[in-house]
């Protein structure tokens, strides 16, 4: 009988776990991911890296898309960390292009594009 029991228990802690697992894969997807930062601003790269002098319609289309995602302060803060990823990872970014582009796209952001940001001080 101490078997029946134990497997019992095993198989409610187990549908337990999944559950638990399947609210928590369900949650993230509603939220900001770093591959849609990543395609929103993948129009942007010629601007950012001084091969254009302004950024074109479709980068700052990406921008206004980010910026409407971004609507609570874990998006916000999920949207300048994948910035802050993206950003160390393309070679020769232009600093002034960088600061500059919300404005340049007419799109006000609340909080500034910089490497130096701390994402978790953002509300």
């Amino acid at each position: 009988m101490a078997s029946s029991s134990s497997s019992s228990l095993s198989a409610a802690f187990a549908f337990l776990l999944l559950a638990m697992a399947h609210l928590m894969i369900i949650e993230p997807s509603q939220a900001i991911n770093c591959m849609d930062v990543d395609l929103a601003l993948r129009q942007c790269v010629p601007y950012l890296t001084g091969q254009a002098t302004d950024p074109s319609a479709a980068c700052c289309d990406g921008i206004s898309q980010i910026k409407s995602m971004a609507t609570t302060t874990p998006d916000r803060q999920a949207a300048c960390s994948c910035m802050k990823a993206a950003a160390a990872h393309l070679p020769g970014l232009v600093d002034s292009a960088v600061s500059a582009l919300p404005a340049k796209c007419n799109v006000p952001l609340p909080y500034p594009i910089s490497a130096s940001v701390d994402c978790t001080k953002i509300q």
